[in-house]
């Protein structure tokens, strides 16, 4: 072998040795980078939803199918409620849950530790009652006022839902003692047999117009939804109150249910995360929220949700993107996880 390329060779291995351990320097930071940022988010994720036949169970079900279809599994944790949802998120149980506005108090901590992905749909107050039961009250069958409950057997949900608190807020509003109503707290599916079985005679639950159980009871005979007449005076005394209005025929054109415009109270329920949630993860979830909830309703028009109005917490800057700002040009043709 001539010395030249001897030597040449001998270079090139000194070479390699002494450079060597500074070319995998760059290699080893990234690689910590990559495991310490985790660019890739978890495949797993757990979302607080509802008591079975509710809106929240819908929903979650749907979310759980459109995150699939990007190779996320969505585990659905079942509760009573919003408010329930709320101490999922807080105890680490949950990542994500939907929970209604003016159900809870928020805690200090709570703008710390939870963000939310924007309001997603309109959560109405609804009361029904049973006409023959109302007449006991009032002659004509109708009621269109909370004092009107007085001397009946209401049932307002199990703590866990939240709507006993808000219905204590309403109450109070009224100047009504809560011990003037024969109160249970039932969970929304026994309570509602034991509606139809005619052992309750109102029955108050608060839920998106999806949940099958209000479509149940809007075209049930001999059920009826109770008017809030006063319903704008509501919308002005509570802020996280809205005043809307069923209106006549939405729910059966046909059969023209119902048969007159309904005026309601209600609020908007949020999407919260956990912070530290994956901002992929809340991405991927805003995006979705896009089609689950842009759709025209029974209370909205259409692309009025997702909103990031009104919400109780601060807007992760993921959905703010994904609710305010077109889908990035590399999204609309790579899945989430490349582009």
């Amino acid at each position: 072998m001539p010395q030249v390329f001897r030597n040449s060779l001998l270079s090139l291995r000194d070479m390699i040795v002494s450079a060597g351990p500074l070319a995998l320097l760059p290699v080893l930071l990234l690689a910590l980078a990559y495991w310490w940022l985790q660019p890739t988010p978890p495949k797993t994720v757990v979302l607080a939803t509802g008591p079975a036949q509710s809106a929240y169970e819908a929903f979650g079900k749907r979310y759980q199918q459109a995150l699939a279809a990007e190779g996320i599994a969505v585990h659905l944790l079942p509760s009573e409620g919003s408010l329930a949802n709320l101490q999922l998120l807080r105890e680490g149980r949950a990542d994500l849950a939907f929970v209604q506005g003016g159900t809870a108090v928020l805690q200090p901590e709570d703008h710390e530790q939870l963000r939310s992905l924007g309001s997603l749909f309109v959560e109405p107050l609804w009361l029904f009652y049973r006409e023959k039961a109302a007449r006991r009250v009032a002659p004509s069958g109708r009621l269109d006022a909370l004092p009107q409950l007085q001397g009946l057997h209401v049932n307002v949900g199990t703590e866990g839902s939240g709507v006993p608190t808000l219905m204590d807020k309403l109450l109070d509003a009224n100047h009504l003692d809560a011990k003037a109503l024969q109160l249970s707290r039932l969970e929304q599916t026994p309570a509602t047999v034991a509606f139809l079985a005619g052992d309750i005679d109102v029955l108050v639950f608060a839920s998106a117009p999806e949940s099958p159980m209000v479509q149940m009871l809007l075209q049930t005979p001999g059920v009826r939804l109770m008017d809030f007449a006063q319903h704008e005076a509501y919308g002005r005394r509570f802020p996280f109150l809205t005043p809307v209005t069923l209106p006549r025929g939405v729910v059966d054109l046909a059969g023209n249910v119902p048969a007159a415009d309904v005026r309601l109270v209600a609020s908007t329920t949020a999407l919260l995360a956990r912070e530290g949630t994956h901002p992929a993860l809340l991405q991927l979830f805003a995006q979705s929220a896009q089609g689950l909830h842009g759709g025209a309703g029974w209370f909205n028009r259409a692309r009025e949700f997702p909103s990031t109005r009104h919400n109780e917490l601060t807007i992760a800057p993921e959905a703010d993107r994904a609710i305010n700002e077109p889908v990035p040009l590399l999204q609309r043709y790579l899945p989430f996880w490349l582009a």
